[in-house]
C-alpha cells in the first residue's frame, strides 16, 4: 500500500488490459478504497510480488490463485471475481459430423492441449480425461506450449489446438468456453466446420487475491465497492464488456477443487 492506495497487480496479457486497469482506478478514485496498479509480464512474478509483499491484492487466474493458496500454507483469501468466472468451463471441439460424442469417444484419437499452465486447456482436460478412465497413453496428444506464463489468458493455446483440428492434424481440441463463445459469437466462419464434443462441468476461474497481511477494515471497502460496478451505468459498462463480466460477485471456493485434484495428481509444483 502506498500514499493510502491499495496496490492491485494484474498480469498484461494483452493490448486492453491497460485500458481495463486505467478504468478500474478512475472508479474507485474518491471512494473509501483508491487503488493504482502495476503490471507483470506473467503469473509467477505476480504470485511471488503478492508473497513478498509489493502488492495488496493480485488478479489471479485459477492457477495462479492455487499456488497462492499453497505458497501461504491455506491462509490466502480469494477476495471476488466475476460472474463468468463462477461458470467457466472446458470444451472438446472436433469436427462436425466426425461422430464424437463424449469423452469416451476420445480414446485412440488425437487431442489437441494448450499450454502447461492453462487450467482450461492442459491441466483440467488431462484431469477429466483420467476421471474417465482415459490416461494420456490412451489418446495422442498434440501439445501447443504457447505464451506460457499467462495461464492461458491470451487464448493462443486454444486457437493454436482448433486450428490443429481444422488443419486435420488433431481430432478435437481443448479449450476455455470464452474462447469459443467469442469465436461463435464473432461469427467466424471457420467455426461452422466445428462442433461441441464434450463440456465439463462449471468450475471457478480468476479471483481477486489477498493475504492475512491485508486487513479486514482495507480489503472490505475495496470489495465492498467493487461490487457495485453498475452494468446500467454506461462508464462502468465500458471497464466491465472489455474485462468480460456483467457483474462482480464473492468468490465460490468450492469451484476450484477439480484444479487443486489434476495438480495434486499431475505433480504440479508450486513454481515453474
Amino acid at each position: 500500500m502506498t500514499d493510502g492506495s491499495l496496490l492491485v497487480g494484474a498480469v498484461a496479457y494483452s493490448a486492453n488490459v491497460v485500458p481495463i486497469w486505467e478504468g478500474i482506478k478512475d472508479y474507485f478514485e474518491g471512494s473509501a478504497a483508491p487503488m493504482d496498479f502495476v503490471l507483470f509480464s506473467n503469473y509467477e512474478r505476480q504470485v511471488e510480488a503478492l508473497m513478498q509483499g509489493h502488492i495488496d491484492i493480485a488478479w489471479n487466474t485459477n492457477v495462479a490463485w492455487i499456488r497462492t493458496l499453497r505458497q501461504s500454507d491455506g491462509a490466502a483469501r480469494a477476495l471476488a471475481t466475476r460472474d463468468t468466472d463462477l461458470v467457466f468451463k472446458t470444451l472438446m471441439i472436433g469436427r462436425a459430423g466426425d461422430g464424437l460424442d463424449g469423452l469416451a469417444s476420445l480414446k485412440g484419437r488425437r487431442v489437441a492441449l494448450g499450454s502447461r499452465d492453462s487450467g482450461q486447456a492442459r491441466i483440467l482436460p488431462v484431469h477429466f480425461l483420467a476421471r474417465e478412465g482415459i490416461s494420456t497413453d490412451d489418446v495422442e496428444l498434440v501439445i501447443f506450449d504457447s505464451d506460457v506464463g499467462k495461464h492461458g489468458d491470451t487464448g493462443r493455446s486454444d486457437l493454436d489446438a482448433l486450428r490443429a483440428v481444422l488443419d486435420d492434424t488433431a481430432d478435437v481440441a481443448a479449450v476455455g468456453v470464452n474462447t469459443w463463445q467469442n469465436l461463435t459469437a464473432a461469427g467466424d466462419e471457420t467455426m461452422s466446420d466445428l462442433a461441441v464434443v464434450w463440456e465439463s462441468e462449471a468450475y471457478s476461474h480468476c479471483n481477486f487475491s489477498a493475504l492475512p497481511s491485508l486487513a479486514d477494515d482495507v480489503a472490505q471497502p475495496w470489495v465492498d465497492h467493487l461490487l457495485k460496478m453498475d452494468w446500467n451505468i454506461p462508464e462502468h459498462r465500458v471497464v466491465l464488456e472489455l474485462e468480460g463480466l456483467t457483474e462482480w460477485k464473492l468468490p465460490e471456493l468450492s469451484g476450484y477443487q477439480s484444479l487443486i485434484d489434476a495438480m495434486d495428481e499431475q505433480g504440479i509444483a508450486d513454481h515453474w
